[in-house]
């Protein structure tokens, strides 16, 4: 019979950093109900959700457009890899939600890789992975960014002219020029 090593709090934990941004984040309090600037430690095998409901999710934003539950964040590990990754999945039947810039319907899942920038609503969220060795308990730290997390990790698309409801571009809608900062941001 084999006996299974029971986790130390010596074991070092798999971290998700989870760091916000909204457009409107000085005027609002969405962030009021996170655990912002603490590390929270949580069982691998409950999904973490984010979303309105502060009953049925682990963490929430107080924010009337965003679903009673909005997405999840799920733990799991593979015969081929020594550490704990993580799945998300959209939970919201009204919104679209994007990984990397790939977008997930309701109810769509896909994993997530070591860094991700994640979109809904006018919400933006960089969800960065450090491994660990324990396999039943991870940490969750946030925080809140100043500026866009699209802009800091140069994952935003380059300028496009608006479509217009017609799905037609609109020919008298100017290119943005292209500046130094657009420069470094899109050489890489």
């Amino acid at each position: 019979m084999e006996l299974k090593q029971m986790e130390t709090e010596e074991d070092l934990l798999t971290l998700l950093h989870i760091k916000f941004y909204h457009p409107q984040q000085h005027c609002k309090g969405f962030y009021g109900l996170l655990p912002l600037g603490t590390r929270s430690r949580h069982s691998a095998d409950d999904p973490l959700r984010l979303g309105r409901d502060a009953q049925a999710c682990t963490y929430s934003l107080a924010d009337p457009k965003v679903s009673r539950k909005q997405l999840a964040l799920s733990a799991y590990c593979t015969p081929q890899s020594p550490d704990m990754l993580f799945s998300i999945q959209n939970l919201s039947q009204r919104g679209q939600l994007s990984v990397n810039g790939s977008s997930l319907g309701y109810l769509e899942r896909m994993d997530l890789p070591d860094k991700a920038l994640i979109r809904f609503l006018e919400y933006e969220m960089l969800i960065v992975r450090e491994s660990g060795e324990a396999k039943t308990s991870f940490e969750v730290d946030m925080e809140v960014l100043t500026v866009p997390p699209s802009r800091e990790t140069c994952t935003c698309v380059p300028g496009r002219a608006p479509v217009m409801d017609t799905g037609m571009v609109d020919q008298n809608t100017a290119w943005p020029e292209e500046t130094e900062e657009t420069l470094i941001c899109y050489s890489n």
